[in-house]
């Protein structure tokens, strides 16, 4: 890779790691389906009126849109606001590479290798051992709900991948404006009419900034920028950066939230993010194919690297 192009990569992976302290601070202007409804209310519009229409079938514009935009990111989103920190999330979320795989398995027929089976391993590991280090320290609830999203993640990444969208800005945007309506719905209902209003009536400018930065850095601009990078260079060679985002979004939670991490959470991170590693960049046989093909984070062909964001 040029170095103006290892320079955006990894300036794509610390706007995504960042934007887990954004949502964060965001949590405490919205209710969490609120606050995910805005975020692609701004993501979808104006853009959905420049990017053409859409280049793949509605199904799974609609399906995508409902099992990431509605399904993961409330899940995100309500895990965080019950209680799990930011930099944690950012790193929690890294499992969806194994449910990623497990779906493929299921789905596509891919037949894992030995090096991914033991990422795989190793990346389950670390989750248990964040889960005990969490159990001491913070609501297992909350890390259950970030293990659902992570679920929620993998499945949409090989829905995605199923889709094969010729233009990944294209169809993140027209993916943005199925939750829009659903999300408000949900918080309607359980967040109630009041609480909505209050956070609308009482938006000041600091609230403004947090919607745009969600919606327009980490995801139209985060998308774009990390599709450019797909369409000049292997999905192998650019899914790696995005091992970075629990690096960012560790340290950025350290830094703005005084977020403290324990020798177990360090433990469990090394774990993870390795364990992610060897999952994400194994090769895969499909079908009982002797050949290895190269597969981006989560096993998405590159496209589930792409919303690491949360």
């Amino acid at each position: 890779m040029r170095p103006a192009h290892v320079l955006l990569a990894v300036l794509v992976t610390a706007v995504w790691g960042v934007n887990f302290v954004v949502i964060e601070v965001g949590l405490d202007h919205f209710p969490p389906l609120l606050f995910s409804a805005l975020r692609f209310l701004v993501a979808a519009l104006p853009a959905v009126f420049f990017v053409g229409p859409p280049k793949v079938a509605w199904k799974w514009i609609v399906g995508v849109g409902l099992v990431l935009g509605v399904a993961k990111f409330g899940l995100l989103f309500i895990g965080m606001d019950a209680g799990m920190p930011a930099g944690v999330s950012s790193l929690v979320l890294q499992i969806q590479a194994v449910f990623t795989a497990l779906f493929a398995i299921v789905a596509l027929g891919e037949r894992p290798g030995r090096v991914r089976v033991l990422g795989m391993a190793i990346a389950l590991t670390g989750i248990g051992v964040a889960a005990v280090d969490e159990g001491g320290t913070g609501p297992l609830t909350a890390f259950a709900l970030l293990i659902g999203a992570a679920a929620c993640w993998g499945a949409s990444n090989v829905m995605t991948r199923k889709a094969s969208p010729p233009d990944s800005l294209n169809f993140m945007v027209w993916v943005s404006t199925v939750p829009v309506l659903p999300l408000l719905g949900l918080s309607l209902l359980f967040e109630g009419p009041s609480a909505d209003l209050s956070a609308l009536g009482s938006l000041d400018w600091q609230g403004v900034g947090i919607i745009v930065y969600v919606a327009w850095i980490t995801t139209v601009f985060g998308f774009g920028a990390w599709g450019y990078l797909l369409r000049r260079h292997p999905a192998s060679t650019v899914a790696p950066f995005s091992l970075l985002v629990p690096v960012f979004g560790m340290s950025a939670a350290g830094l703005v939230l005084n977020e403290s991490v324990s020798a177990l959470g360090w433990c469990a991170a090394a774990l993870l993010v390795g364990g992610v590693g060897l999952t994400s960049l194994a090769g895969v046989r499909r079908g009982g194919a002797g050949s290895a093909t190269a597969v981006g984070s989560g096993g998405s062909g590159g496209l589930s690297a792409v919303r690491q964001a949360g």
